[in-house]
């Protein structure tokens, strides 16, 4: 269902399926050891969607929908993105003790990585996702690593004043992590989005994010006959319908222009410094533009 301006979902539905297949997918690399997330599994069982489900018993084999995407190129890409994150804790071992997860989603970074003592960490998101993940993970007996505070709220709304109600110092250095999150949001909304991180953010301050320069690959030929293939294993999350396809500010540049020193790395590069071979051939070919990004506030 394309989206709307006031659109809502949860782990099961729209935006927030993709949630849940980002888990699924972090499953494949932590089977392989190549993350270390105890809790994706248990969560994607939890939010209950059958694909998901058949994908990690072994009864939907992704070389079957495309034999250039199978298990082990998807639990590298996934890799490569999570490690990514997951290093932004170097800026928690600098002395920066607080950090923001924007639509969290799934995200068990509060849980499953070292934060240094005195870390306070807030996860923003849909009040259903919120509530969803806290539930499960307190069922599973899964104790925080920090001092996790979590605040349902819809980004669109003033989610600066609720951090600041739930204890946020914007005089303070603060870690900001937005992972998957630029795609599904207007141009207009990224923009707002970086503004309001830039006027929280005290020098010393660090983003986490990635950059796609085009997105036409979500839409084009080959995407839409992948995407037809798992529909007849029950996936039904179109993509196309999920983002938004109009020109965007190049986050580089933006952040660059508000004083942010920002780092770039390509896919390509990316891959190389994890040990993996980038698969020219594959859907990640359309992608070899995109960049994970890591900028620090002069």
């Amino acid at each position: 269902m394309p989206r709307t301006d006031d659109d809502s979902w949860d782990l099961a539905s729209s935006v927030g399926s993709t949630a849940t297949m980002v888990a699924a997918q972090r499953v494949l690399s932590n089977r392989e050891g190549l993350i270390d997330d105890p809790y994706a599994e248990p969560l994607v069982r939890a939010v209950g969607l059958d694909f998901f489900i058949r994908a990690l018993d072994g009864e939907i084999v992704l070389d079957d929908v495309d034999p250039r995407f199978n298990m082990q190129r998807a639990a590298q890409r996934m890799a490569v993105r999570t490690r990514h994150f997951d290093r932004f804790t170097d800026a928690a071992a600098a002395g920066v003790r607080q950090a923001v997860i924007l639509a969290a989603g799934l995200d068990a970074r509060a849980y499953r990585l070292p934060w240094p003592d005195g870390t306070t960490v807030y996860e923003l998101d849909q009040p259903e996702v919120i509530a969803f993940k806290s539930q499960t993970l307190a069922e599973l007996g899964a104790k925080p690593t920090a001092d996790r505070r979590t605040i349902a709220i819809d980004l669109r709304e003033d989610w600066l004043k609720a951090l600041r109600d739930n204890g946020f110092d914007p005089t303070q250095p603060t870690g900001w992590i937005a992972e998957g999150l630029l795609i599904y949001l207007p141009p207009e909304a990224q923009d707002l989005l970086f503004d309001r991180i830039d006027e929280l953010s005290a020098p010393g301050s660090s983003v986490a994010t990635e950059h796609i320069p085009d997105i036409s690959a979500f839409a084009d030929e080959r995407s839409q006959q992948i995407a037809d293939r798992l529909k007849q294993y029950g996936h039904d999350i179109e993509m196309s319908e999920l983002i938004y396809h109009d020109e965007r500010s190049d986050v580089v540049e933006y952040l660059t222009a508000r004083g942010w020193d920002v780092t770039a790395q390509k896919m390509r590069d990316a891959y190389a410094a994890n040990g993996f071979e980038f698969p020219e051939d594959g859907a990640m070919g359309f992608f070899a533009d995109m960049s994970y990004l890591a900028a620090v506030k002069r």
